[in-house]
């Protein structure tokens, strides 16, 4: 059985997106698959890709030939090269600014809610210390009262 990596074709007319799948290389282009690794969608700019590196190096290891358009897509995510025996492979994929600005947003939630937990944990500590220091003084008076008493 000749295994091919390759795209299966979805979307409607004119808005197509693509699953990058594993499937013998008889069968038809949307026809039943091995195993799907991936998804592509060559629409915005710069494009989706996502593919499980670690099915694709796996499958490309034991054999499974990719056609050209799914060559293309494993060698800017790095995947032929790990499969060739490569160490230290950097993505080429280019990440949009969508996402770039999700990511700074998610950081900038994360530093907003450390700095609230800083002001609260700091403005328990204040409280604590007034509340000590009040306690101390109620207790100086008593004993200010008590040696009064005594004498």
């Amino acid at each position: 059985m000749a295994v091919r990596i390759r795209l299966k074709r979805l979307g409607a007319i004119h808005d197509p997106k693509y699953r990058v799948v594993v499937v013998d290389s008889r069968k038809k282009r949307d026809g039943r698959v091995i195993e799907e690794i991936g998804f592509y969608d060559p629409i915005p700019n710069p494009s989706i890709i996502k593919i499980d590196s670690e099915r694709a190096v796996y499958w490309l290891g034991v054999g499974a030939q990719p056609s050209e358009s799914a060559r293309r897509l494993l060698s800017l995510n790095g995947d032929l090269a790990r499969a060739a025996g490569k160490e230290n492979v950097v993505s080429r994929i280019k990440v949009a600014d969508v996402d770039k600005a999700a990511e700074v947003q998610e950081a900038i939630t994360a530093a907003e809610d450390k700095a609230r937990k800083s002001k609260a944990k700091q403005a328990e500590s204040k409280a604590a210390a007034k509340a000590e220091a009040e306690v101390e003084a109620a207790n100086a008076k008593t004993e200010e009262a008590e040696e009064a008493a005594a004498e």
